[in-house]
């Protein structure tokens, strides 16, 4: 019998870029230059940590004094989280 093969997964070059970060997204996330699913998995990370998302409406996100530069003052619905990132995220 022959043997099953692997299926690979094919992964889009531009979730491999690294990107320039903004000085205030590089302070959040730790790094001056970050792929797009590197940035977008700290900030969560934060985000937990810190526990600042609403806790009746899960996908609010409530911005503290430091994420307040990424995201803006006002709280901000997840979804919209990755279109506000863009401002701060540079080739």
């Amino acid at each position: 019998m022959a043997a099953k093969k692997k299926a690979k997964k094919r992964r889009s070059p531009l979730t491999q870029m690294n990107y320039s970060l903004s000085p205030a997204l590089a302070e959040i996330v730790g790094a001056k230059r970050a792929t797009r699913p590197q940035v977008i998995k700290k900030l969560w990370h934060y985000i937990k940590a810190k526990k600042l998302q609403d806790s009746k409406k899960r996908r609010m996100i409530c911005p503290d004094k430091k994420l307040a530069e990424v995201l803006g003052s006002r709280p901000m619905d997840m979804l919209k989280m990755a279109g506000a990132l863009n401002k701060h995220i540079k080739k």
